[in-house]
């Protein structure tokens, strides 16, 4: 009876035995994310006016009406055609490393073929050059030190010589990483871009060991075609954003690895993580909030060992810009008042504040959607007692959907989410996990909102 009684649990949670009713609530879910998405776009052009109050060209998108195709065009199609069909097969029967770096590989293949859609040029070394973007005050970092001392001075519109937006949005870690690039001779849009997507396109292979870690090995093969073939790839390709996603989810990896001492050298990892997500502090200050998917994972675990490591290593990096003479209150400080001194102070939080999900529907995909659909119904389940690999991981999407709710509250998020929380949506498309069947209907699904989101709006990033 003990028998019969766990094997009907794994039923009811894996869903692997889809019943029609519980499909029936995967489509309603999708369809309730394409209602959201559409009442986005008809509300933000109904209230855009000639004043351009949500300053986006695109509701609720950042980004401008443009159909086309390019180069890319061609590889898109076929990546997204092999991952539909042999990407859920691959993901079954690989050995893990080599599924590892599969996933990677495809990520990248995804992610290039998307941004070539523009050319090499417009696509890939261009997007980090522009007016705003951080290649453009490489020379003012001739002097590391000094600069780092007078940052702040150089944030809020009106001081003399602001930064460009990007570079007085975040602190210094995030242009310091493009002038250490130069500093080695790789320097210019092309390495910056290249970087950008192969680091960021490693975020997926994080993901699947912070799953197998925290789940168990089958959860994790189940979201890799979907972490491949992400329509997030649309914004990971040369953003700045994806690199901070990479760097992020490797720290969330480490300690999960540490936690659960499924790694040779837990200590090192609990390190890693703790210097990992001290440098994500210093790439964007909203990444801060990674620390309540980082709860989630010790939660999960049961224990709090690997934290005095943890800490130790989340030490570094701030204590190394203070003493070098960056003090991140008061540059996070300065760049509310620049935040409202710009778009930020025009947006309309009243509609920025569900027009965020909106956009982030486009970037996760309907999949996902479906998928949160199912993480929110085992909520209850997964946090009274998270005892099986599904309602672990309903525990894990669920802790990252509440680091982006927050984000979304503050009212430092409005518009531009698509990107600007990479690092949180990257954790929301495991929940495809949860899908039942072979599910290559949902990822061809997947494909196909990145493909015309891709094809028909320039998004500038």
């Amino acid at each position: 009876m003990k028998t019969d009684a766990r094997a009907a649990e794994r039923t009811d949670d894996h869903t692997d035995g889809p019943t029609p009713r519980r499909h029936r609530r995967d489509l309603v879910a999708a369809g309730v994310g394409v209602a959201l998405v559409t009442a986005a776009a008809l509300v933000g052009w109904a209230i855009q006016g000639d004043d351009n109050i949500l300053r986006v060209n695109w509701p609720p998108l950042l980004g401008t009406w443009d159909p086309r195709v390019g180069p890319g065009t061609p590889a898109a199609l076929v990546v997204a055609v092999l991952i539909v069909a042999y990407g859920p097969g691959l993901a079954a029967r690989l050995p893990w490393r080599a599924l590892l770096l599969t996933t990677w590989v495809a990520a990248l293949a995804w992610t290039f073929s998307l941004a070539l859609v523009d050319g090499w040029h417009w696509g890939v070394a261009r997007r980090l050059t522009t007016k705003n973007e951080y290649l453009t005050v490489i020379d003012r970092f001739s002097d590391i030190g000094a600069t780092l001392r007078g940052f702040t001075d150089h944030i809020v519109i009106g001081a003399p010589d602001n930064w460009p937006a990007h570079i007085a949005g975040h602190p210094p870690g995030a242009t310091l990483t493009f002038v250490w690039l130069d500093r080695i001779g790789l320097g210019g849009g092309s390495w910056a871009g290249v970087w950008c997507i192969v680091v960021g396109g490693s975020a997926v292979a994080a993901v699947l060991v912070t799953l197998r870690a925290l789940t168990d090995e089958h959860t994790a093969r189940r979201a890799a075609p979907f972490l491949a073939l992400a329509p997030a790839a649309v914004w990971m390709g040369t953003s700045a954003d994806g690199y901070f996603a990479a760097v992020t989810a490797w720290s969330l990896a480490l300690l999960a690895l540490a936690a659960t001492r499924t790694v040779r050298f837990p200590a090192a990892a609990a390190l890693g993580a703790g210097l990992l997500y001290g440098f994500t502090c210093y790439l964007s200050y909203g990444l801060t909030l990674m620390a309540l998917p980082g709860l989630g994972v010790l939660i999960l675990a049961r224990t709090a060992r690997p934290l005095p490591l943890v800490l130790a290593g989340a030490l570094v990096t701030p204590v190394a810009f203070t003493l070098a003479g960056f003090n991140w209150w008061e540059g996070y400080q300065e760049l509310v008042v620049r935040y409202y001194q710009g778009a930020g102070g025009v947006r309309p939080y009243e509609y920025w504040i569900w027009a965020n999900l909106a956009a982030t529907t486009l970037a996760v995909g309907l999949a996902t959607v479906a998928g949160l659909g199912r993480a929110l119904a085992l909520a209850p389940r997964a946090v009274r007692q998270p005892s099986t690999p599904v309602l672990r991981l309903a525990v894990l999407v669920l802790a990252a959907l509440l680091a982006l709710l927050v984000a979304d509250l503050s009212g430092m998020s409005k518009a531009e989410t698509e990107r600007i929380w990479l690092p949180f949506m990257l954790w929301l498309i495991p929940a495809t996990a949860l899908l039942p069947g072979s599910r290559r209907g949902w990822l061809a699904g997947q494909a196909a909102v990145a493909l015309l989101v891709n094809h028909l709006v320039f998004t500038g990033w």
